[in-house]
């Protein structure tokens, strides 16, 4: 029986647009509720062996159920992979780069495949020697990891342009490698390692030198020596610094991780997956999945509550449903394949946790959030461990438990090495329409772009059911709202319900991280959480995070200091109405006219400047045909675009990749329209004067959605656009 979820437009149309079945043309081949029974039928199948055809048609039930109620949603591998060809349903992968030349691209190529499949990878390059080191079989120089970083991020480049996924990577490297400085600050230029996010693992070692304010010892992993010494406090004072200017590194506490690590017995944890929440072993993966905690408040009368009995149910019901996708997961890798098998880990967390608090009158930044914070998963932690816990009765334990802390303890046995993490959960947090993680709220209104380019002004629902009841709807409060995205300066507004409306940015960077820290209590692997910061903060107060972060128990942290890049353009609210006019075209140009073999035949592209610069683009048709309108079309707004100056980066980024059916290949490429033989031919065009070709999305590290223009939020180290669903890290 189909159960009809109810779902925002704009979950409609994340789902239709990134989810959903679609044959060869793009159309799609299934609505939300085909794809809601598709996961269902798929997951509930691995119950057969277990519980017989009875016990699966109950699990099919019950995970439609929970998934069409929009009460819980598995990571989106799962949502778009389960029942199809791929069959890939796992989010996170970590995998070894040996120092060695082969090894460092098999690497390479087991993550292509993996992206290729829809995952995200994380990678420790600290057992790469470091630059300028010898290289014995060639006599020699090393080039270090960061040069070898830029392979793996081009790689990655090449396979997303094929992919619906984006391909998403983590990159370690330990504070104690020589290379570390040279990693620091490997992401300052901005158009370098852009599918990377980046952190610095600071080991035990390096927090003790801090402490005492002296040096710590720099280690050759090749030889395993001492390699030179670096002051702990100036290291942490450039790690801070450049997260300031930039937001990374983010710094992860690679002993602690490993000290919470289940399966010592099989090695260390060196890396953890792209957005943090998820240290693994090499060759490891791990699903997750998210409790939608807004769906839990019961209100009777004034007073509101959390229904504990339904959370039981869901956390109980949610293990079961993320053991099972272990079972029916198809993995690019054996090795892959092996590990996670053999450990079944499984990563459940929430999401809707400050719609959560809204709803009952809590403030984010308050004692009363952190005490919830803790209830909540206190609960779900000891629940999942019960139902881990029932289900090795039933099925057995995970099969490398004797090699786990659970049986040198005496505890469980357990079905699954880990069971809680919090993850960023952007995308599925559009669709189950609810705060994203353990963030808080946005923005309490925002721009939303649909697909035809009409811009929608969204409203948080309880602020507008609290409006009506206090009469806030009236004398332009609305608008002022909608113009800055924020209550926190609107004095019309009482201020209890402004502190209970505070926006990530209203919030107090030291409260963000005492959330962080609360929920990491309760979790067995990290948790993924943005620490916003306002623009005026200083690099010293990112330092106090750092050791705020390490003193509460977190395993990594990752700052973002509003503004923090240059150019950044357009955050919360609405955009200004200002409105651009292309400047009178000069009487004298000049430039070049390129023939281009396309699929309707040759396509002259002329490219001019004048004085000022690049200021037009003319296109004409041989006698074959085509559709000469639209490419004169074409080409006429972007002389417009150049003219009013708009940058040729950003319109060449809009051209690239447009795809018709008259896609052809050539020897040099393949040109898959007009539009793409277009930016192709203005490229050429700018590198034969000698110019680079610029975009200030480039320098404002990529803020700005790409797919719809509306300005994107980091979280968890991820850029994640609430209005379309694009992510820079692939949908969560």
């Amino acid at each position: 029986m189909k159960r009809e979820p109810t779902l925002s437009k704009n979950a409609v149309t994340v789902l239709r647009h990134r989810y959903l079945a679609h044959d060869a043309d793009g159309n799609p081949l299934e609505e939300p509720v085909d794809m809601f029974n598709r996961v269902a039928e798929t997951v509930a199948a691995a119950d057969e062996k277990y519980r017989g055809g009875a016990g699966v048609e109950r699990s099919r039930e019950i995970f439609l159920e929970m998934m069409t109620s929009l009460e819980f949603l598995p990571n989106s591998p799962t949502l778009m992979n389960a029942g199809r060809k791929l069959g890939q349903l796992s989010a996170c992968f970590v995998l070894p780069v040996e120092d060695s030349m082969e090894g460092i691209f098999d690497a390479v190529k087991s993550m292509a495949l993996i992206h290729k499949s829809g995952g995200g990878t994380g990678f420790s390059f600290s057992r790469l020697r470091p630059r300028n080191d010898v290289v014995l079989s060639t006599k020699g120089v090393a080039s270090g990891p960061v040069s070898f970083m830029t392979v793996f991020d081009a790689a990655t480049e090449t396979v997303k342009q094929g992919g619906t996924r984006r391909g998403a990577n983590m990159g370690v490297l330990r504070v104690d490698h020589p290379d570390v400085l040279e990693f620091i600050h490997s992401k300052e230029n901005y158009d370098r390692l852009n599918n990377f996010n980046i952190s610095v693992a600071l080991t035990g070692a390096f927090m003790n030198a801090l402490e005492s304010g002296g040096d710590f010892e720099l280690v050759n992993p090749r030889t395993e020596e001492v390699d030179g010494k670096l002051n702990a406090e100036q290291v942490l004072q450039e790690i801070s610094a450049t997260a300031w200017e930039t937001g990374e590194p983010g710094v992860i506490f690679l002993d602690r991780i490993n000290e919470a690590n289940t399966v010592p017995g099989l090695g260390i944890i060196e890396s953890t997956n792209p957005c943090g929440e998820q240290p693994l072993l090499p060759f490891e993966s791990c699903n997750l999945g998210s409790i939608n905690l807004s769906k839990l408040v019961v209100s009777e009368g004034e007073d509101s509550f959390i229904n504990w009995d339904r959370l039981g149910f869901l956390v109980r019901e949610a293990v079961h449903f993320l053991d099972n996708v272990i079972d029916v997961s198809r993995y690019p890798l054996e090795r892959i394949e092996e590990l996670t098998s053999g450990n079944r880990k499984i990563g459940l967390g929430v999401m809707g946790f400050a719609d959560m608090l809204i709803k009952m009158g809590i403030p984010y930044e308050s004692d009363m959030a952190l005490e919830v914070a803790g209830e909540v998963m206190s609960f779900i932690s000891r629940v999942s461990r019960e139902a881990s816990a029932a289900l090795a009765q039933e099925r057995g334990p995970f099969p490398n438990f004797d090699q786990s802390v659970y049986a040198r303890e005496g505890h469980g046995p357990y079905r699954n090495a880990t069971m809680t993490t919090i993850a960023p959960t952007g995308s599925i947090s559009i669709i189950a329409g609810c705060s994203s993680g353990i963030e808080p709220i946005f923005a309490v209104a925002y721009e939303r772009r649909v697909l035809d380019g009409e811009v929608l002004l969204e409203v948080h629902p309880e602020f507008l059911r609290v409006a009506g009841q206090y009469g806030l709807t009236e004398n332009g409060i609305m608008e002022k709202i909608a113009a800055s995205g924020t209550v926190s300066d609107i004095e019309e507004i009482p201020p209890d319900i402004r502190a209970i409306f505070a926006s990530s940015h209203d919030i107090s960077p030291r409260w963000h991280v005492m959330m962080q820290g609360e929920f990491q209590k309760h979790t067995d692997n990290a948790v993924s959480k943005t620490v916003n910061l306002p623009q005026g903060a200083t690099a010293e107060d990112v330092e106090s995070l750092y050791l705020l972060a390490h003193e509460l128990g977190c395993k990594g942290v990752t700052v973002y200091r509003y503004g923090s890049r240059p150019a950044q353009v357009l955050y919360k609210g609405r955009s200004s109405g200002g409105r651009l006019r292309p400047r009178a075209r000069q009487k004298v140009t000049s430039g070049t006219t390129e023939k281009v073999k396309i699929g309707c035949g040759n396509l002259y592209i002329t490219v001019n400047s004048d004085d000022e610069g690049i200021c037009e683009v003319f296109t004409a048709l041989g006698r074959a045909g085509g559709c000469p309108s639209q490419s004169e079309a074409t080409s006429r707004l972007i002389s417009l675009g150049l003219r009013a100056g708009i940058e040729i980066g950003e319109i060449i980024e809009q051209l690239k990749g447009i795809r018709c059916m008259s896609s052809i290949k050539s020897k040099e490429a393949e040109v898959l329209s007009c539009p793409d033989a277009i930016s192709r031919s203005i490229v050429r065009y700018l590198e034969s004067r000698g110019e680079t070709v610029y975009s200030s999305r480039m320098e404002a590290g990529e803020k700005v959605c790409p797919e719809c223009g509306i300005e994107m939020e980091l979280e968890g180290g991820c850029m994640v656009c609430r209005s379309c669903g694009f992510s820079r890290c692939g949908p969560s």
